[in-house]
Formats: C-alpha cells, sequence, structure tokens
C-alpha cells in the first residue's frame, strides 16, 4: 500500500513542510494580534427586569373587591408584548433621538440612508431576549462604558412607559365607555323626573300612600257627617215648632256636605286614575337613579385607577456602568485566525504533494 494512502504517509508529508506552515499560522496569528489592536473596544451594559400583569390595573385587584386570584407577574402573553415593545420603532426613534446616535456614530443625517444605517448600527449593538427563568434581559454595547449604561436603562424606563400606555389606553377605553353611560342615563333620568313632575302637577298627587290615606278619612268623615245631618233635617222637617231658619240651615248644611263628598269622590277617582302610572314612573326613576349611582362609583374608581402609577415591568438589575470589555476578545481572534490558517495550510499541502505539484517549473 502507497504510504501516501495512510495516515503516516499524510504526517511524513506534513513534516516535510512543517517550516512552511509554521510560518504561515504565526505569520496570520501575528497579523491578526496586530490588527486586533487597532480594533475599539465595546463595552455591555445589561438590565434585567420581569413583566408584570395587567391584572394588577383592574379595581378588582387595586381595591380588593371580587374574588380574582392576585397574579403580579405578567405570563407567556405578557412576556412577548414586552418583547415587542422593546424592539418596536417606538422605542428605537426615542433611544436614537434621546442620544444623538447620528452624531455618536458619526452619520450624516442628509445622507439618503441615514435612518437606515443609524438604526442598523443601533440593531448590532442592542439586544433582548427571554431568559430560561422568564425574565427579560436588555443588553446594549458602546465604544463609551457610561453611554452603554444608560441607554440599557433609558430603554427599560421607556418600555415601562410604552407598556403602561397601552394598560392606560384600556381603561381610558373604558372610562369613556361608563361616561358615555353616565351621560345617558342623566338625560333619562332627567326625562323622567320631567315627565313625572308633570304627572303630579296633572294629578294633584305628590305621595299617593298619605293623600290615599288623608282623602279615604275626609271621605269617611263626611259622609258619617251627612247621613247625621239627613238624619236631623227628615227628623225636624216632621216636628211641628221647628223655625223655618233651622231647617234652611240644616237644608244647606246637607247640601254642602253633599258637595264636599263630591268633591272627595273626585279627588279619590283622578288619584285612582293617575295613581298607575306615577308610581310606575317613580320605580323607574329610582331604579334609574340607582343605576346611575352604581355606574359613577364605577366610573371613579376606573378614574382612580387610571391615576394611579402601576408600573409595567419591575425591575430586577439595572445596567451599572461595564468595567471589562465584551469584545474584542483578542486572544480569540489570534487563536481562531491561526488554527484557520493551519487547516488551510494543511489541505494546500496535502492537495499539492497529492498532484506533486513541481513549484521549480514556477521559478523565474
Amino acid at each position: 500500500m502507497d504510504s501516501k494512502d495512510n495516515l503516516l504517509g499524510v504526517i511524513d508529508t506534513l513534516w516535510k513542510w512543517r517550516q512552511p506552515i509554521t510560518i504561515l499560522c504565526l505569520a496570520v496569528a501575528i497579523s491578526t494580534a496586530i490588527v486586533s489592536l487597532f480594533l475599539p473596544n465595546y463595552y455591555k451594559a445589561t438590565t434585567t427586569f420581569l413583566a408584570t400583569s395587567p391584572d394588577m390595573a383592574k379595581p378588582e385587584l387595586l381595591f380588593g373587591q371580587g374574588n380574582l386570584p392576585r397574579r403580579e407577574y405578567g405570563d407567556g402573553n405578557d412576556i412577548d408584548r414586552m418583547l415587542t415593545i422593546a424592539e418596536s420603532n417606538d422605542l428605537t426613534d426615542f433611544l436614537i433621538d434621546s442620544f444623538r446616535l447620528y452624531e455618536h456614530y458619526k452619520i450624516r443625517r442628509d445622507h439618503p440612508r441615514a435612518r437606515f444605517r443609524v438604526k442598523e448600527k443601533f440593531a448590532k449593538r442592542y439586544r433582548v431576549e427571554k431568559t430560561k427563568r422568564d425574565a427579560i434581559e436588555l443588553s446594549v454595547e458602546d465604544k463609551e462604558r457610561e453611554i452603554a449604561a444608560r441607554i440599557a436603562n433609558a430603554a427599560s424606563a421607556k418600555i415601562d412607559l410604552l407598556g403602561q400606555r397601552l394598560i392606560k389606553e384600556g381603561q381610558q377605553r373604558t372610562i369613556q365607555t361608563f361616561e358615555t353611560e353616565v351621560a345617558l342615563k342623566q338625560q333619562q333620568l332627567q326625562l323622567l323626573g320631567d315627565t313625572l313632575a308633570k304627572l303630579r302637577s296633572n294629578y294633584r298627587i305628590y305621595n299617593s300612600l298619605a293623600q290615599t290615606e288623608q282623602l279615604t278619612a275626609q271621605q269617611s268623615e263626611a259622609e258619617a257627617l251627612l247621613t247625621r245631618n239627613r238624619a236631623r233635617l227628615d227628623a225636624l222637617q216632621n216636628t211641628r215648632g221647628v223655625s223655618r231658619d233651622t231647617l234652611n240651615m240644616l237644608n244647606a248644611m246637607v247640601k254642602g256636605l253633599e258637595e264636599e263628598v263630591k268633591s272627595i269622590e273626585m279627588r279619590i277617582n283622578t288619584l285612582n286614575e293617575g295613581i298607575a302610572p306615577i308610581n310606575t314612573l317613580e320605580r323607574q326613576y329610582l331604579d334609574a337613579s340607582r343605576s346611575l349611582s352604581e355606574d359613577i362609583e364605577r366610573l371613579k374608581v376606573w378614574r382612580a385607577v387610571y391615576e394611579a402609577d402601576i408600573p409595567a415591568i419591575k425591575i430586577i438589575e439595572v445596567a451599572e456602568t461595564p468595567i471589562v470589555k465584551s469584545r474584542p476578545k483578542r486572544s480569540i481572534l489570534v487563536v481562531a485566525a491561526g488554527a484557520i490558517a493551519f487547516i488551510f495550510a494543511v489541505f494546500a499541502v496535502l492537495l499539492l504533494d497529492n498532484y506533486q505539484v513541481d513549484w521549480r517549473r514556477w521559478k523565474p
């Protein structure tokens, strides 16, 4: 078997070329080391936070109403919402404008692709991801370590504000619904009140129960008095020696009592005619007033929740000014470059040896 077809042959070939291979690897490693010295240092600042549950902004939990379970931290959907906010254009534009990244990255604003370039550069230095423990880790790299920490902390603060804004927008829609409902019920209550006042004026009913008792008593009393006076008149008319004036007075009294009884009966009829619609309107008015009061209380509660400062995230670790650079890893670059050069050199040597390339032909 040919020695070139086994491992010993390969080792023998590499041994013969050991000096060029070594020189090549050293040259590549030294060149990489020199080039890496000119690469700028980047520092990474990292902040970690948890997504809170939007249920914390519900009145039932905030004011201890109902039997809802208290869930302080968010689930997967809440984490995804925070990640979406962290990767949104709103946040990116805010950080670019707040930290003047055009000037910081030395990008001309008047360039046609300036916006694209600054976002591209920022995206390479900005990372946000979910950890295995369901926390969110946000990191920013920059040549200036203080700016890296400031951008990371500003990003987490802005994510909190944007998350709160989403929750408050939902609360605002609920408040507007309650405001519309309250306004409609106030109009309905005003209409019921006006109708009730008109009916009471027409039927002269202001307290149906008291007026019924009063008219019934007056009717009984007037009828009893009328009966007694009629009996007296009948008795005196059949008695001799009674003066005409006395009979006239009793007769006038009987007629007066008859008119009084008729008047009371008319008032009772009017009362009976108007009491049913008035009682119905009174019940409707009380129900509408009770419902309006409940909606006003709910509106007050939702407004209080809207004004409350309920964070959308909970900071676990604030970004501190990094001390050690994150990249470049110069030693790793040098070793990797040397290893790659060695691998290519080995392949090249074996290829040349396999095809018996005679380098002397290429000499001038």
